[in-house]
């Protein structure tokens, strides 16, 4: 049965974060291959979709982006995580092909991007939330990678400073494929309005 997400989602304080959604983590050099090939099913084509649909509603998208510099300075150390993307991935200072929204998404002249050089997602530590406040949002529809660190650390983060977050679950991706499901099922439920990308373009005349 179809959700009606119409008040939910007025395009006027509603904003699309799409987290690490750029060439060097989805992209053909990602240092984590098995996520992007998740993506690739999911995020590219759904977000994608929602992006283009979000700019035509008036939505404002931010790309909430990773930076990392090709000799790692100042870069996290402290978890497995951190060590795999500082050793494999390529360097993603901004302004670089690897720092770059996927093509599926593109970057409109009014879309903003914000990036870290740290932490395990894009609002800890970085401008995003005074950002969302200052233009007026209250409801953030989250999309891109991934379910098991980034996007469960932002919904968190969102929700801890106010704001409704909806997920799209099939503009999501994590690894392994069935526990991205069960978090989506069991924790972002708890949290979020867990829905589809087809509700969500449903709210958008």
């Amino acid at each position: 049965m179809a959700v009606d997400l119409r008040p939910l989602l007025e395009p006027s304080t509603t904003a699309v974060v799409a987290s690490e959604c750029q060439n060097g983590v989805l992209g053909p050099e990602s240092a984590l291959p098995q996520l992007a090939e998740a993506a690739a099913d999911t995020v590219v084509p759904n977000g994608g979709r929602l992006v283009h649909a979000a700019r035509t509603a008036g939505v404002q998208v931010i790309h909430g982006v990773f930076w990392r510099r090709a000799d790692n300075r100042a870069a996290n150390t402290n978890g497995r995580l951190f060590v795999a993307m500082n050793t494999s991935s390529p360097a993603m200072e901004p302004g670089s092909e690897a720092a770059a929204p996927i093509p599926d998404f593109g970057l409109a002249p009014d879309d903003m991007v914000l990036g870290r050089y740290h932490g395990l997602d894009p609002i800890g530590g970085t401008d995003l939330d005074p950002v969302l406040r200052n233009l007026g949002i209250r409801t953030v529809i989250v999309v891109g990678v991934s379910v098991n660190v980034a996007l469960l650390g932002l919904s968190i983060g969102l929700v801890n400073h106010g704001y409704h977050v909806v997920v799209p679950r099939d503009a999501v991706a994590g690894v392994p494929r069935d526990y991205a499901e069960a978090l989506l099922d069991n924790t972002f439920r708890l949290i979020s309005t867990v829905t589809t990308t087809d509700e969500v373009l449903a709210a958008w005349p």
